[in-house]
């Protein structure tokens, strides 16, 4: 039987080899788009689950929304805490300083502010061994730890954990802390560790510290890893009057170059290093409930985009010798710090018009020309009529200084 041609409109095609290529291209674009999403999203998860393993609820907390992809809106407050407790790695290398009995110290304090838009970043250095009120407390097993009348900071967390000293921060500072993390000495090293090294300045006369630290470095630009990173803003003999108080200047040196560096083009771009950051971020820091999610943590990292670098502010909170033990503790100058607590509450711009550090252990680096809109010393008719302009005794640097750690 004779099979009639099936009726054609147009013209069969043969499949060329350019359409057999785009479809292929299609397929592979796919794929990998679905394993790109497979592999964010198993990354958010694990590290959500690894984040939230310790998670901490702090008991004066205000409520947030729930975490989402954008910047966060409005105002925020963040404690961060170092302690002097040991981990696997600084056993090794610190030994006999890791063989104790008292109890943990948070011998770090650190009140982070981010204002709402437009962004202004400050970070206020508590002094270890500033005499504060304590009030009562939530553990975390649930029982009660009364407040103290007076007593040093770093005493707190051991006295009643980290919701402790952020309830305690947000009392002196007047402000609600919504979040907040702790971070040891194993935490120091492998977060430095993760970001490359931090390069810091050593001043003209060498730091030389070895019969506590081992520190004995000479001038110039240094990139700190592992335990040199924990030396360095530990380290109070052979700087400044050896204090507490000239110790917070190397600290806030290292962790003004720390978010320059984390800041940087070249970080924001290296993927391979920000999932080596936040992985290492999420193994050694125990943060509080609402911080211990990776979406959370980015969305406030968000809100750092763009501020600039002068609106980033790191301040010592001004004190006094403290009465009952003039040589030992410190209390809050409240008369100066009054217009500081004041600007940050509201979120306005300041001026830092003391030193770059208490008792004049670090110094401010001088570019050797700098630029033509540069104005070093500004005068009150040149400061903006919105910005604080704070007392001589609050000291502090902000973003676009540099600092040297000084010697006597």
């Amino acid at each position: 039987m004779k099979r009639t041609p099936m009726a054609q409109h147009a013209p069969n095609r043969t499949p060329t080899a350019w359409a057999t290529l785009l479809r292929l291209l299609g397929i592979g674009l796919a794929v990998v788009t679905v394993s790109a999403v497979a592999v964010a999203g198993y990354v958010v998860v694990d590290l959500t689950q690894r984040a939230g393993a310790d998670a901490v609820k702090l008991e004066a907390a205000p409520t947030v929304p729930p975490p989402s992809l954008g910047e966060f809106e409005g105002p925020f407050s963040m404690l961060l805490i170092g302690t002097d407790e040991c981990g696997e790695v600084s056993k090794q290398v610190l030994g006999e300083r890791c063989r104790r009995e008292d109890g943990i110290l948070n011998d770090i304090n650190l009140l982070v502010h981010v204002s709402a838009a437009p962004r202004h970043v400050t970070v206020v250095s508590l002094p270890r061994d500033l005499m504060l009120k304590v009030p009562d407390c939530r553990r975390e097993d649930g029982s009660t730890a009364s407040g103290m009348r007076k007593a040093p900071i770093n005493t707190v967390y051991s006295h009643a954990g980290l919701s402790c000293v952020a309830k305690t921060v947000s009392e002196l500072s007047g402000m609600d802390i919504g979040f907040a993390a702790k971070l040891s000495f194993d935490g120091v090293m492998k977060i430095t560790d993760a970001i490359g090294g931090v390069e810091v300045c050593i001043g003209p006369k060498g730091l030389h510290d070895k019969k506590y630290t081992g520190i004995d470095w000479p001038p110039g630009p240094r990139t700190i890893k592992g335990l040199e990173a924990l030396q360095f803003i530990r380290v109070r003999h052979g700087i400044g009057n050896n204090s507490d108080l000239s110790r917070i200047s190397n600290q806030q040196q290292y962790m003004s170059r720390l978010a320059r560096t984390i800041l940087s083009s070249e970080t924001l771009t290296d993927v391979p290093k920000m999932l080596r950051l936040a992985s290492t971020i999420v193994d050694n820091v125990q943060a509080s409930d609402e911080l211990a999610d990776p979406v959370r943590l980015a969305q406030l990292a968000l809100t750092m985009k763009g501020v600039r670098y002068d609106d980033f502010l790191f301040l010592q909170l001004p004190t006094l010798d403290d009465p009952d033990a003039p040589t030992r503790r410190v209390v809050e100058n409240t008369g100066a710090a009054k217009p500081m607590w004041e600007a940050i509450r509201t979120g306005g711009s300041m001026q830092i018009t003391g030193a770059a550090s208490n008792g004049g252990s670090a110094t401010v680096e001088t570019p050797a020309t700098p630029p033509p809109s540069t104005d070093p010393s500004p005068t009150p008719s040149s400061t903006p009529p919105d910005t604080t302009v704070l007392p001589s005794e609050i000291t502090g640097i902000d973003l676009n200084q540099e600092t040297c750690t000084g010697s006597h």
